[in-house]
């Protein structure tokens, strides 16, 4: 069955994968934009404002929320889309969140468990699915570095990276499907060090900086310590960092 779909973020990277997959499984696809509409895929409108969101939703049967910011963005973004999506015939939400949100102390995750909340609570029927860091992530971390003698990662803390394409595939399924609420977590394949990961990055580009883990103070990084944005047995993604590098 096909579906007018509506998808936040449709130009960020999980976006970016999600919408030609939606197209190929033959739904109608609109992507919010703040900018003037350019093809028949943008629907102008902007998630803070709130212009253009009635527009955007109108006749949808489905909304997947990718878009995500600084955090207090998000929360005041996705309260006036779950507003603007209830007067308009509730459709669908699918909220995209973080695995961990409950358990590592961070400003960007606890900002994300507001939004989920703001989804539960919402009259509209829902389905949030939460997935563990992109690769992107990593590689974000360290070429942030790249000037620097060597590369810095904390000590004690592993990650597990999950390729965007394949949660793109998971949230197609679940725009086929009825809500169901919390949906599995998404893991990727590999718990690594985060070391290892940096020297999986650095091999890849051939490159000679030496990687340092260092402990690292914060709340935040003893959530990480403590495993809380990991689900070892929700390793669902197949495609491996190094396989991410090569590709």
């Amino acid at each position: 069955m096909t579906n007018q779909i509506l998808v936040t973020g449709g130009t960020g990277r999980l976006g970016r994968a999600l919408v030609p997959q939606l197209l190929s499984d033959g739904h109608t696809v609109r992507v919010l934009s703040r900018k003037p509409r350019s093809d028949e895929l943008t629907w102008r409108g902007d998630l803070l404002t709130g212009e253009g969101l009635a527009e955007a939703v109108d006749g949808v049967g489905v909304i997947v929320h990718c878009a995500t910011g600084n955090g207090r963005a998000d929360i005041a973004g996705t309260s006036n889309l779950i507003q603007t999506a209830t007067q308009a015939g509730r459709p669908h939400l699918i909220y995209v969140s973080i695995v961990g949100v409950g358990r590592v102390d961070m400003a960007y995750y606890r900002a994300k468990l507001a939004c989920e909340r703001l989804v539960e609570r919402s009259s509209l029927p829902w389905t949030i699915q939460r997935t563990t860091q992109f690769h992107e992530l990593i590689v974000w971390m360290c070429t942030s570095q790249r000037w620097l003698p060597m590369i810095v990662m904390p000590s004690g803390v592993s990650f597990q990276p999950v390729d965007a394409g394949e949660v793109a595939a998971r949230l197609a399924v679940l725009v086929g499907a009825p809500p169901v609420g919390r949906a599995p977590d998404m893991g990727g394949p590999e718990v690594r060090p985060a070391a290892d990961l940096a020297r999986a990055y650095v091999r890849s580009r051939s490159g000679r900086q030496p990687v340092v883990s260092v402990p690292m103070p914060g709340a935040g990084i003893r959530g990480y310590r403590e495993g809380g944005h990991l689900v070892p047995e929700h390793a669902d993604g197949r495609i491996t960092f190094e396989q991410f590098l090569a590709s």
